[in-house]
């Protein structure tokens, strides 16, 4: 039995082009005499196509394409992913066609409804009929993506006599997003559902990056022993052939963590830009390692020609920062400007004084340090909607957290790279881009981090040591841990109290952030949703 992985990168409600892609995959499979063709979860519309179901022309635009796919399949068993209404609701499908016409329908039996995923707003649930379908000679057990995961749903198919004796291969389609560790997840859980099936499990899943998440492939195939004989590389297109009856083994090698970070980093920069319709993008520089390490993903995901660096310098800013970002700039090979905001900001200032000495309010504070992150904010917009450029912010989730971002300033802009990525992370994907050669100045990483906007700041004097900050954020936002469960692990209860109040005042900031590249199981947004105004108080310090 040859199977055809098809790991491809549908465009979310791109329905005519993911249609002549699954018709083009098609017709190559059939010239090279593949059995089965695989797409992913939702190929037909692209995932996660969200409140685009709810349009009727949607729907019949979609249901024109599923026909024609079907009218397309010839020797190869050709299944794809799809919604469709059933007359009565709407469901997250599996479409099995050969010889032009439609052998069987798989309706998924277990919709998501956490982190990313929010299909029981759409979907309702299969009644497990058409698990196992017969065709041209073979019986093939079919899932979609979180069918495969529930123990329960897997326990009662392994005790189906039916399943055990007769079942050829297990296909599931996926749309599986990208987090840290999860392609290992993946590949373990194929292994145990294929040792319980009693057949082979082959896992296909997309590639792309879709607003705040990104797919990255990995599909791959386990025998009935659960080995792992092929496996597609992650974050690249292509078709994979297996033949699960003879096979002989295709294993691409994974990425270490940092790169598979960095890949996922460079797929979403590159698809959310590209896909939204722009080429280019703007940076500010500040000579520090967010936006050093922005800059190096968008020159790798879009090309040194369409990235443009600005330099805003302040009062504040040191020689040595502005040289650090004009020798990034040059190593990036990247075009890059100067706008001095000094006489920018002294304008403010002198329009806002008289005021705030009626108030009472003369004393410098934190206010006149976000007028300079606003002021550069208001730069760096002229320039992309003079240009046309998407601007790129460089806040880290560290920073996002606790709130240490100015709203309006260096928040402002369309996409935030580097969001859901940990300071401490930062450093280390610097220094895993300058293995072979310097490309971040070695000075922008050993340097204390400081936002240069008052004499002599750095940001510990606000905050606790990266180190420290990023444990006990990881602790509180991807373990939900209670301080004083945090506090235990060794660290100063009333440091981490305040780290916690600081990521509760901070939601409202980050409510109006632009959106970032889903990186850790728990990013900001679709996967940790809670409200800005609430009374609930979990510690008594809180």
């Amino acid at each position: 039995m040859k199977i055809r992985l098809e790991q491809c990168a549908p465009r979310v409600g791109d329905i005519d082009g993911n249609t002549q892609m699954i018709c083009h995959a098609i017709h190559d499979a059939t010239q090279q005499h593949c059995d089965v063709l695989v797409f992913p979860e939702l190929v037909v519309t692209g995932y996660p196509p969200e409140d685009l179901l709810l349009r009727p022309a949607f729907m019949d635009a979609v249901d024109q394409a599923v026909r024609h796919i079907i009218q397309q399949s010839k020797q190869s068993i050709v299944v794809f992913g799809a919604p469709r209404h059933d007359g009565h609701a709407l469901k997250n499908s599996a479409f099995i066609a050969w010889e032009g016409k439609l052998a069987a329908v798989y309706d998924k039996q277990c919709l998501p409804n956490y982190g990313v995923f929010d299909e029981q707003r759409y979907f309702v649930a299969g009644d497990g009929e058409h698990v196992i379908v017969a065709v041209n000679g073979w019986h093939i057990g079919l899932g979609i993506c979180e069918d495969l995961w529930r123990d329960d749903l897997a326990q009662s198919y392994s005790r189906q006599e039916q399943l055990q004796s007769v079942c050829d291969v297990w296909l599931n389609l996926n749309a599986s997003p990208f987090h840290e560790g999860k392609q290992q997840q993946r590949e373990v859980l194929t292994s145990r559902r294929a040792k319980q099936f009693g057949c082979p499990v082959v896992y296909v899943n997309p590639v792309g990056g879709q607003d705040e998440v990104v797919f990255d492939g990995g599909s791959h195939v386990v025998d009935v022993a659960g080995n792992l004989i092929l496996r597609a590389p992650l974050f690249e297109q292509g078709c994979f052939d297996c033949d699960v009856t003879t096979p002989k083994p295709c294993i691409y090698t994974l990425p270490d963590r940092l790169e598979q970070i960095y890949q996922a980093l460079v797929l979403g920069t590159q698809d959310y830009v590209l896909r939204n319709g722009s080429r280019q993008v703007v940076i500010g520089l500040s000579g520090g390692i967010d936006s050093a390490l922005t800059a190096a993903i968008a020159v790798d995901a879009l090309g040194k020609e369409n990235v443009l660096g600005v330099l805003l310098p302040s009062l504040f800013s040191s020689e040595h920062s502005i040289k650090d970002a004009q020798d990034l700039a040059e190593n990036l090979g990247i075009a890059h400007i100067t706008l001095p905001i000094v006489e920018a900001v002294s304008a403010i200032e002198h329009t806002l004084a008289q005021t705030f000495e009626a108030w009472g309010a003369s004393e410098p504070d934190v206010t006149e340090e976000n007028i300079q992150a606003r002021v550069r904010g208001i730069l760096l917009m002229a320039i992309s909607n003079k240009t046309g450029r998407m601007l790129l912010t460089t806040g880290n989730k560290s920073e996002m957290a606790v709130g240490y971002a100015t709203l309006y300033g260096d928040m402002a802009g369309g996409f935030a790279v580097l969001k859901d990525v940990y300071k401490m992370d930062v450093f280390a994907l610097c220094r895993h881009i300058n293995q072979n050669k310097e490309i971040i100045p070695q000075n922008t990483i050993d340097k204390p981090p400081s936002a240069e906007l008052r004499p002599n700041q750095k940001d510990s004097d606000s905050l606790p040591d990266y180190d420290v900050l990023d444990a006990i954020l990881k602790a509180s936002i991807e373990d939900r841990m209670s301080v004083s469960d945090i506090a235990a692990m060794g660290y100063d209860e009333q440091e981490v109290a305040r780290v916690v109040r600081l990521i509760r005042l901070a939601e409202y900031k980050r409510r109006q952030s632009p959106p970032g590249i889903k990186i850790t199981a728990r990013a900001f947004g679709r996967d940790r949703r809670y409200p800005i105004t609430h009374g609930f108080r979990e510690e008594p310090w809180d």
